[in-house]
């Protein structure tokens, strides 16, 4: 993986990160984003992310702080939270990235599937923000970033648990921005378009389905988790003090919140 930052946020360095899914996929390009700002990152996965974490010491200097987790394990959760303020101070910067998003039909999915899917997609975006807000108002304020996605403002079949969970987080991420504003707690979403990480090439990425979502683009070229990183840097900087119950659209130009 190549991280190469094209602008520096000085406020971030030494801030306290937390990331969900921080290990893989565009989790672990937003790890390698933060730490390349100076950052104090830990993450959870619920898969081992050791060799991960040994490449970002060699490549920075310093390690982030892999705490293994299930994040529908809400106890295990928390406790990775706390471990990660004892270790970096109380988290000032909470970015809600683990998701999965595969494929299923209505007939085909039962109230089990149904439920874990939202366990996984919605539930600990509320929960991670219930944990961090009272550290992030001592702090004197704080940044949260939910992950959502294009995919529920597209209308996209093929995995309707996921988008109900995808619209539901920009709608908490409203609510929650009304909120904690007066502690200075500020709460954005970033809708991220098709994002070709190595598990949508290996599970959904055929070349006619890549050339049909480019052709919806404005930008004709694929994204990559690259892309991904500078909107969230820029969310969870002073830079964008002023902003907050917003949806930040990374997508190429396939849809409009405006």
């Amino acid at each position: 993986m190549t991280a190469t930052p094209y602008a520096t946020f000085h406020d971030l360095k030494d801030a306290s990160v937390f990331i969900t899914g921080g290990g893989s996929g565009i989790g672990a390009a937003l790890t390698e984003g933060f730490l390349a700002q100076g950052a104090q990152v830990a993450f959870v996965q619920r898969s081992d992310a050791s060799g991960f974490v040994a490449e970002m010491e060699e490549k920075h200097g310093r390690a982030p702080l892999f705490i293994p987790c299930d994040i529908t394990d809400l106890g295990a959760l928390k406790s990775a939270m706390e471990q990660a303020a004892a270790a970096h101070g109380p988290v000032t910067v909470l970015v809600n990235n683990a998701a999965n998003d595969s494929r299923h039909g209505l007939q085909d999915y039962d109230e089990e599937a149904w439920n874990r899917s939202l366990n996984i997609n919605l539930r600990p975006h509320f929960f991670t923000a219930q944990q961090a807000a009272p550290g992030m108002k001592a702090a004197g304020g704080g940044a949260i970033i939910n992950f959502s996605s294009v995919s529920y403002m597209m209308g996209n079949a093929g995995y309707p648990a996921y988008v109900t969970a995808k619209a539901g987080i920009t709608g908490l991420t409203r609510g929650l921005a009304r909120e904690l504003g007066p502690d200075n707690i500020r709460v954005n979403a970033l809708m991220p378009g098709w994002v070709l990480t190595q598990r949508q090439m290996d599970l959904w990425a055929t070349p006619e389905g890549l050339k049909a979502h480019l052709e919806q683009q404005c930008l004709p070229e694929h994204l990559v988790e690259q892309d991904i990183i500078d909107g969230t840097l820029f969310l969870a900087s002073k830079t964008s003090r002023m902003m907050t119950g917003q949806a930040l659209v990374i997508d190429g130009g396939v849809v409009v919140t405006g």
